[in-house]
């Protein structure tokens, strides 16, 4: 802890060592200082559930500093995120493993299943693009439908597996359908797998909800994965920066795939994150904005008569089943970059939170 201490203070973060002026008016949704975007010239990025408001203002301060110390690796900075990590989702340092965004450790789990053959399930629809390889490394992928209302069918994902099954990969909140599996539904899962088979938990939209992660079981459920990023939350999504949270003797395992454990992130995105770890005001103010924002956006989309379901997220699926004009083109039209139709039945699409004021633009662009 005083290591940390002091590391904030050579950064000048200290209490009374940065001036909050800024950072205050990001409670106002409305407020644009946060966001540098020439509107005639730049495209509104509603396409890949980033933060439009981070990095933090700590984060910013940190990452500025940091380049300084750039000529040396972050072995000592890393020690520190890690233990701080650790604390915060109750485990220990060893049960940390960090990965340059939670894609490096999702691409890590993929080869560590694929060591074993066989088959992994996951939904349909979920985030799949990570699991493109799976097939080319010898895995059979299941996919088991969503629930009418869009969450994972737990029940049918238990039975869903065989002999050969290896891994059921669990995104939660879901993308990009915004649903969540609640703590008690997920430790009943948990329990009900065969301990021979990996649950893997991508809590990568966790942070904008109230609900209890998992990370707290992986202590006595050692085939249990959780992945975090700093992404989305935190604002660091070209950063790169992500965890995963394990039983220690499957971070050794995932840790032996790598030639160097713990230092595919850059010093800089260390510094970032182990400020915003520290940022709680600014968290809670991406928190409130996210809802104020989803709140107006969802209940302009149904005034339109589109079906929304309801997001525990930073973006909305919605249908386009009832939108009588070219959806993608009024996008086009207007610079906006969306996504595309995820679930053909439906036509249903999703879209980022942005700003209040990137929303209303993108309203406005498809009325």
């Amino acid at each position: 802890m005083s290591n940390r201490r002091n590391w904030l203070k050579q950064i000048g973060l200290g209490a009374i060592g940065l001036s909050f002026t800024q950072f205050e008016t990001f409670a106002n949704p409305s407020a644009e200082n946060y966001v540098s975007l020439d509107l005639d010239k730049s495209p509104i990025l509603l396409r890949s559930n980033e933060n439009p408001y981070g990095p933090s203002p700590l984060a910013r301060a940190a990452m500025q500093k940091s380049v300084n110390s750039s000529n040396r690796y972050g072995w000592d900075l890393s020690g520190e995120l890690i233990s701080l990590i650790a604390k915060k989702n109750s485990v220990y340092d060893n049960n940390i493993l960090l990965g340059a965004g939670s894609t490096e450790i999702l691409d890590l789990v993929l080869q560590y299943t694929a060591l074993k053959k066989g088959n992994f399930i996951l939904a349909e629809t979920t985030f799949n693009y990570w699991t493109f390889p799976f097939e080319k490394l010898g895995l059979k992928k299941i996919t088991v439908p969503l629930t009418a209302d869009k969450k994972h069918d737990l029940t049918a994902m238990l039975k869903a597996i065989d002999s050969d099954t290896k891994m059921i990969y669990i995104c939660n909140p879901n993308n990009p359908t915004g649903t969540i599996c609640n703590y008690e539904q997920l430790l009943s899962f948990v329990k009900e797998v065969p301990k021979n088979i990996i649950v893997f938990v991508d809590e990568a939209y966790l942070d904008f909800t109230k609900e209890k992660s998992l990370s707290g079981l992986v202590i006595e459920n050692q085939n249990l994965i959780i992945t975090k990023t700093f992404s989305k939350m935190y604002g660091l999504a070209g950063a790169r920066i992500g965890y995963a949270i394990a039983a220690a003797s499957t971070i050794d395992e995932l840790s032996a795939l790598k030639s160097s454990p713990n230092l595919s992130v850059s010093s800089v995105s260390t510094a970032a994150a182990l400020a915003s770890l520290n940022d709680d005001k600014f968290i809670q103010q991406v928190q409130t904005a996210n809802e104020e924002v989803k709140k107006y956006t969802i209940e302009q989309l149904t005034k339109l008569n589109l079906i929304c379901i309801p997001s525990q997220a930073n973006f909305i699926y919605f249908s386009l089943d009832n939108y009588k004009k070219d959806y993608f083109k009024q996008l086009e039209n207007n610079n906006i970059q969306g996504t595309k139709i995820y679930e053909e039945n439906g036509k249903w699409t999703r879209i980022t939170i942005g700003t209040m004021k990137e929303m209303q633009q993108f309203i406005e662009a498809v009325k």
